[in-house]
């Protein structure tokens, strides 16, 4: 008898982590339905990401290292867990838009292999304002640093949801961006930002009420602000791209540890 096809969920888990991560998950459907599965299992993937992420920062806080030390390690460990590619992503996305050319030549611009002057000052700011986040809220705690960076990882995946809802177009007709663009439906989308919204927000209650709120904004806030480069992407380079999915997570990312890390 043949073995018994996987549920689709597992399709979705398989293709959400093997595509998202370099965890040893073999991705056994490369399909629409796949992709609309994979994309809503985002956000998983990313606690996943910052879990990791999480351990050697409170590990090297624990030893004595600081915060400093402790925000560099749980910077790095996502790096690492997605190969760079929302790092160099966001770089070439970076390239793309800095370039002022129209569509066609921006987005040659952001297959090219070398990064430019814009992808170089934006790779600079954004890791830096990512360590600088993150070490302030280890300086607070072990416990807010460390949900800071699982919520910021969540909230980056989340972003890529959103961004591979029905209606946003692909710039071009091959690559991971075409794979993934529009699979998701508007209330797929809706109802994982409200389950993740809330679910930082239980987790940020731990820390108390002000840890609550904190969690929900920087969740809905990382999401205003990848809306805001995805709607620019798309009028600039006519939809998006493996690469702007990438920006958009390392800029969702980074404006919820940003908004994690204030206040006390």
């Amino acid at each position: 008898m043949p073995a018994p096809s996987a549920p689709p969920w597992s399709d979705g888990l398989r293709f959400a982590f093997g595509t998202l991560t370099v965890f040893p998950v073999r991705v056994t459907r490369w399909d629409r339905d796949a992709a609309r599965g994979g994309m809503l299992a985002a956000p998983l993937a990313g606690v996943a990401v910052g879990g990791c992420a999480a351990l050697p920062g409170v590990l090297l806080l624990a030893l004595g290292g600081g915060p400093l030390l402790a925000a560099v390690a749980s910077v790095a460990v996502p790096a690492a867990l997605t190969r760079g590619l929302h790092l160099d992503g966001l770089a070439d996305t970076a390239d793309g838009l800095g370039s002022g050319k129209p569509a066609e030549d921006a987005l040659r611009i952001m297959k090219r292999s070398d990064i430019g002057p814009f992808g170089v000052v934006t790779l600079l700011l954004v890791l830096l304002a990512q360590v600088a986040a993150v070490a302030r809220a280890y300086d607070d705690s072990w416990a807010r640093g460390a949900l800071t960076v699982v919520v910021a990882a969540a909230a980056a995946r989340l972003a890529l949801t959103l961004a591979a809802r029905a209606g946003v177009p692909a710039a071009r007709p091959e690559g991971l961006g075409a794979a993934v663009a529009g699979t998701v439906p508007v209330p797929g989308a809706v109802l994982a930002a409200a389950v993740v919204t809330a679910a930082a927000a239980a987790a940020g209650a731990l820390l108390g009420p002000a840890g609550a709120v904190r969690a929900a904004a920087g969740v809905v806030l990382a999401l205003a602000a990848a809306e805001l480069l995805l709607r620019h992407c798309v009028r600039r380079f006519g939809g998006v791209t493996g690469d702007v999915f990438g920006g958009l997570a390392e800029t969702a990312a980074t404006v919820c540890a940003v908004v994690l890390a204030l206040g006390r």
